[in-house]
């Protein structure tokens, strides 16, 4: 589990940024076990986005925390790297604060619940839900998280044990989110859902969407200063995975 809490995506990075840059930028929050630009191989330059790898993830955690980070000129975006079989998981990627918790046996009490998640961070609540004729419980409660990040860490692993009980854990959704992918009217940037790269290695694949390129690579230019609301706008609403 705590590996995949390790990993992040950054997104926005200057078409000049290089590995060392990102990597010299990044280490002042703590040790990177790995870090990579991602490249388009056909142009040779930099596709604007990468991963870096902490080795522990109170790391990560630090700089997920800061905000705005600015890598050579460009306010970039921080995010959890998602993996690729969740690309299309309204489960992982809806931006909700607030998680399911299933098969949750009657021994356990939202007490328990508060105390096991707050390593993903802080709770504001958690409830188990009963039937209001009988009393009794219905196998099931809710997290409300202070953050969404919180809440994706936690989905990151979806089977959890608390207090010798195996629970599955998921974002929750409104009616109108489930209809939508999970997006909670956000919406996902075009050519987005198979967005990869990298070393081919240790979740990195090559599968990187062709649309995104027609849309932003047409002048082989990656984000500057002067494009970067713009390409925020079309892109970064979206949720990125390796």
């Amino acid at each position: 589990m705590s590996a995949k809490l390790c990993k992040l995506f950054v997104g926005g990075l200057n078409v000049e940024t290089t590995e060392h840059g990102l990597r010299t930028y990044f280490e002042q929050y703590g040790t990177l076990t790995d870090c990579v630009v991602v490249m388009n191989q056909q142009l040779g330059r930099s596709r604007c986005f990468g991963f870096i790898t902490y080795s522990t993830p109170e790391e990560a955690d630090a700089a997920m925390a800061v905000k705005p980070h600015v890598v050579e000129g460009n306010n970039v975006e921080l995010k959890r790297a998602i993996a690729r079989e969740d690309a299309n998981n309204p489960d992982i990627l809806a931006n909700v604060k607030k998680i399911f918790v299933g098969g949750v046996k009657d021994h356990i009490e939202p007490e328990n619940l508060t105390e096991y998640f707050s390593q993903f961070g802080v709770v504001e609540k958690a409830e188990i839900i009963s039937d209001k004729q009988t009393g009794r419980k219905r196998g099931f409660g809710f997290v409300f998280f202070e953050d969404t990040d919180s809440a994706t860490k936690a989905v990151l692993t979806k089977y959890h044990t608390i207090n010798g009980n195996k629970v599955e854990v998921k974002k929750a959704l409104t009616k109108q989110e489930m209809s939508t992918g999970g997006r909670g009217g956000r919406g996902r940037g075009r050519g987005m859902q198979n967005y990869g790269g990298g070393r081919g290695g240790g979740g990195y694949g090559a599968g990187y969407d062709d649309t995104f390129d027609a849309e932003v690579g047409k002048s082989a230019l990656c984000i500057t200063k002067s494009t970067a609301l713009q390409f925020s706008s079309l892109v970064w609403k979206s949720k990125f995975f390796f």
